[in-house]
């Protein structure tokens, strides 16, 4: 899903979608969830844009196009194609509401529907082996949360097993996980569907009135009369993550404060979000190793001394 206006990141999004501002240097926000998929051994994504999207398209074009080597693996991008009536897509259920065709085409099991506007890094295999030893027909992405920021998300309920048992946006007091009272599982809007589901819950959705959003409209309405299960965003075994960095690192970078904080939680000798993991790798553009790093810099007064020219003064930190 890389259709977001992203309103809240101008003047960044005043030419581009949210999916397609760049972060770190030498990546673009929507780098990345598709290398997400791509380390998780999964080759066969559609990309869906809507808004200023020609800056993401051409960025795709460029940086991904050429990794599939069979007609299983692609990375596809899917502008709004309007086979449902002469409409834009009107939320995020609605976009993959539209396109259903590409999934009965590609004919899949199981189908992993994705925002790309969050800066976090996943093995998303494992969530699919949860999915398949739960036989969950629906499995979200679940984050650990502290009680009191809680209430700014949705927030999921669930038994001993992880099953879904409640959801509320925005609660006053959040639900806490089992085994730790002091945190909620919070929804980050990933989602892996049974194929056969996901198509009965979109064309139901179709016919209704509503926003048709997956977090405000089809998650709520699916754990009563489907095996809706949580999968713990911070039980995934990362490969290459350092000691020193933060366990389970997810940022929501939809405003200038969030960007800039993520963007600094990257820097110094031990960072929250170290880049340099050859396990891991971010991909993007034609050069897939990590971003320039300063760990330690010493800077050196001339000025403050009488020493001859060619000499080093003293160091100043």
């Amino acid at each position: 899903m890389a259709g977001g206006k992203g309103e809240r990141l101008q003047p960044l999004t005043n030419e581009r979608g949210k999916p397609a501002v760049p972060f770190g240097g030498k990546y673009r926000i929507v780098d990345f969830v598709l290398s997400n998929f791509v380390n998780s051994g999964i080759f066969s994504v559609y990309v869906l844009v809507q808004y200023l999207s020609q800056s993401l398209i051409d960025y795709l074009r460029v940086s991904w196009s050429n990794r599939g080597i069979t007609q299983e693996h692609f990375i596809t991008v899917v502008p709004p194609q309007m086979r449902l009536g002469e409409m834009w897509y009107r939320g995020t259920a609605d976009a993959v509401s539209q396109n259903l065709n590409l999934v009965r085409d590609f004919d899949p099991d199981l189908v992993a529907v994705f925002g790309s506007d969050h800066i976090y890094r996943m093995d998303i295999s494992q969530m699919l082996v949860y999915h398949t030893e739960k036989n969950a027909q629906v499995t979200v992405a679940a984050r650990p949360v502290r009680s009191e920021e809680a209430r700014r998300f949705g927030v999921i309920e669930v038994n001993k097993g992880g099953r879904v048992v409640g959801f509320e946006e925005k609660p006053k007091n959040p639900k806490p996980m089992p085994g730790d009272e002091t945190r909620a599982y919070c929804s980050m809007g990933n989602y892996i569907f049974n194929r056969d589901v996901l198509e009965s819950v979109l064309t139901e959705d179709f016919k209704r009135e509503s926003a048709h959003d997956f977090g405000k409209n089809i998650f709520p309405n699916l754990y009563e009369g489907h095996r809706v299960y949580a999968y713990n965003f911070e039980s995934t075994e990362l490969p290459g993550l350092k000691p020193y960095e933060e366990k389970g690192y997810w940022r929501d970078v939809g405003n200038i404060e969030s960007y800039w904080s993520t963007h600094m939680d990257m820097l110094g000798e031990k960072p929250r979000l170290d880049l340099h993991n050859e396990e891991w790798p971010i991909h993007a553009g034609r050069y897939d190793g990590p971003p320039a790093r300063i760990s330690t810099l010493t800077m050196v007064d001339r000025l403050a001394t009488k020493c001859a020219p060619g000499f080093l003064a003293k160091p100043v930190t």
